[in-house]
């Protein structure tokens, strides 16, 4: 599939979109490579995402990952993106640990990630970090529903909001976010039609991810879109190709041609002037 040219996207071509009825489309990106890939295809929004975390650094939990690897995975994909709007997801020690600390580290995403918008997560003082870094001039993606970097508090991982008053707080904390500036929210893990009563009633973009089709954009975490890991994945998770088995087949035909000395064979080495051979000798 060649690539798809199309002019830089904007925070505001996102919340345009919504208007129009266009879909928008968002994909995780940790590294150079990936991000690029992910660009050609033609994706509105590449976040850095706290997943890094599980899919690339091994740890167990989101949570877990900090400032110094979130902002030197920014930097790889920012240099690799021409098109998409790149977002960078504050992990949990930049913002919920220390509140007043939240608008600087929001502020380096964007001055030495190269990012051009945050992400965060609800939690109890959310709202009063969301004003302040949208005061720092800084756009906000909000999140609510499942919120990995809280999920102990909800319960695990599992779907929220499937009785009428967890659903109520979950829209309620959706508008709260649109009121404080925020101009996009994730909607993850709630019944479709929570997240379609939310879409309804904002008038910024809802992104889902296990939220129902009724959103206005869809998220998901790339490796699992590939088939990278063999790992459990959600029900949400719709895998499109199996890159896990063509890697596989790959290192296993490098690893049989080095050990039956097949490779590398003339096409793949380097040859000096018969003339300059005898010299050596």
């Amino acid at each position: 599939m060649k690539g798809v040219t199309q002019e830089r996207i904007t925070v505001d071509r996102i919340k345009a979109k919504k208007k129009s009825g266009e879909k928008i489309t968002m994909l995780t990106a940790y590294d150079y490579p990936l991000a690029s890939l992910v660009d050609q295809a033609g994706i509105d929004i590449i976040l850095v995402g706290d997943s890094l975390a599980n899919v690339v650094l091994g740890l167990e939990s989101t949570k877990e990952v900090g400032m110094a690897e979130m902002i030197h995975h920014a930097r790889a994909v920012s240099r690799a993106v021409k098109n998409a709007l790149v977002v960078g997801d504050m992990p949990f020690e930049a913002y919920q640990t220390d509140t007043s600390r939240a608008a600087a580290n929001a502020g380096r995403f964007i001055e030495e990630g190269g990012c051009q918008a945050v992400k965060l997560e609800w939690f109890d003082h959310c709202l009063e970090v969301v004003s302040c870094v949208a005061k720092a001039g800084i756009p906000v993606m909000g999140h609510v529903g499942l919120t990995p970097q809280t999920a102990d508090k909800l319960g695990g991982y599992r779907v929220q909001g499937k009785d009428a008053a967890s659903a109520r707080k979950i829209i309620d904390h959706a508008r709260a976010l649109e009121e404080q500036g925020c101009f996009c929210v994730v909607l993850e893990c709630v019944p479709s039609q929570v997240a379609e009563a939310i879409t309804k009633r904002l008038s910024i973009p809802t992104i889902g991810i296990g939220a129902g089709r009724n959103c206005d954009g869809q998220v998901l975490v790339t490796p699992d879109l590939l088939g990278f890991s063999d790992q459990h994945k959600p029900k949400f998770v719709k895998q499109y190709v199996d890159v896990r088995a063509l890697i596989l087949e790959g290192l296993r035909h490098f690893r049989d041609d080095v050990t039956q000395g097949l490779f590398p064979d003339e096409a793949h080495s380097y040859r000096m002037d018969p003339d300059e051979v005898k010299k050596l000798y």
